[in-house]
């Protein structure tokens, strides 16, 4: 595995500040996957990175979360030369939708772009199980988990940091008053 670190940085991918992420948590540090996917040679690397460390695993599907992990998983899927399907957001977790199936037991990878509470892994992963498909693994090209979760399965990182994350009511940078990004570019107020 190279160290992307200093990859990261000079395509703008890791951002310092104070930002709202997906799960709600606040924190001093972003990483921007669209950064990575405005450069397609640097994402196949690295999406073939992540194919190579489970080629040899007996597989059948790549699956991804919407919206980051359609592409990695796409890509995936392309250099294994395997299906590739997503699960979609729901009110109660995700769904494979728009005529997705899983056969009783088939063998699906799952990817997905950055992890920091492992919230869409898990329903992706829980979509599987309800469709009775079997994890094989779980592949992201960032963990920037704080704790690591045993999913049961190999787990394989392009890039690991544990990153501090806060609930808002615990944030020191609210606390300090700097000001609050989400992802995008818009400014809380």
């Amino acid at each position: 595995m190279k160290d992307y670190l200093e990859l990261f940085k000079q395509i703008g991918m890791i951002k310092e500040g104070h930002f709202e992420l997906t799960s709600g948590l606040h924190s001093a540090r972003y990483f921007e996957k669209f950064r990575l996917l405005e450069h397609p040679n640097i994402a196949t690397l690295i999406c073939q990175e992540i194919a190579e460390n489970f080629k040899t695993q007996e597989l059948e599907i790549i699956a991804g979360p919407t919206t980051g992990g359609i592409i990695i998983a796409y890509e995936v899927a392309r250099y294994l030369n395997k299906r590739c399907i997503f699960a979609e957001k729901t009110t109660d977790g995700r769904e494979f939708k728009r005529g997705f199936e899983i056969r009783l037991k088939e063998k699906i990878l799952v990817v997905d772009d950055v992890f920091t509470t492992g919230g869409s892994v898990m329903q992706t992963i829980e979509a599987i199980k309800k469709r009775n498909g079997t994890i094989i693994g779980v592949a992201v090209i960032i963990d920037r988990s704080e704790m690591k979760i045993d999913f049961g399965v190999p787990f394989f990182a392009i890039y690991s940091e544990k990153v501090a994350n806060w609930y808002p009511a615990d944030c020191p940078l609210c606390k300090q008053g700097i000001p609050l990004h989400k992802p995008g570019g818009s400014k809380i107020t």
